[in-house]
């Protein structure tokens, strides 16, 4: 791995919203009539993409190779539809390029995700994950997510079906 992890700035903002549009598209916009996928994405703003960066509630990890955002990865509160035991957080988002698969940084985003959930004082992380994303489904298990429902996630009119994930902290 030759990326270097930092948190982010509101500078950033534009380079993450087009970080996560650009790995979206890539890795699901297949699925989507592309009107479904325009007012998914249209409503990833750049004044939101601000608004959490600044918020204390969110947590922001950023990846950079060469100048270039390679990844992120973002914490926020509660907004799943679970019950939580205690205190808890959410893993709203961790996307990677392409040519950054299969280089150990998703372990190490990973590894700081788990490191800012317990120094935030949660019991339980939460995630939800597309039910065919095989890839993704299988990197959580390895840190130990189990399954703990389905989730409706909206792109569009389009509802994809999610596993909402758990993993006790």
């Amino acid at each position: 791995m030759s990326a270097t992890l930092r948190p982010a700035r509101a500078a950033d903002a534009p380079a993450v919203a087009a970080l996560m549009r650009d790995c979206f598209t890539a890795t699901f916009g297949h699925l989507y009539a592309p009107e479904d996928l325009a007012a998914f994405l249209d409503g990833l703003t750049l004044e939101r993409w601000r608004a959490e960066i600044a918020d204390a509630a969110f947590a922001f990890l950023l990846a950079e190779e060469n100048g270039r955002l390679v990844g992120f990865a973002k914490l926020g509160p509660h907004s799943l539809p679970v019950t939580p035991t205690g205190p808890m957080i959410e893993l709203r988002q961790l996307y990677l390029a392409a040519d950054q698969h299969g280089r150990g940084l998703a372990q190490a985003m990973m590894d700081w995700v788990i490191a800012t959930a317990r120094q935030r004082g949660a019991g339980e992380l939460f995630l939800s994950v597309y039910v065919d994303n095989h890839r993704a489904r299988r990197f959580y298990e390895r840190y130990g997510f189990e399954t703990v429902g389905r989730y409706d996630f909206m792109v569009g009119n389009h509802r994809d079906e999610d596993d909402l994930m758990r993993l006790a902290l």
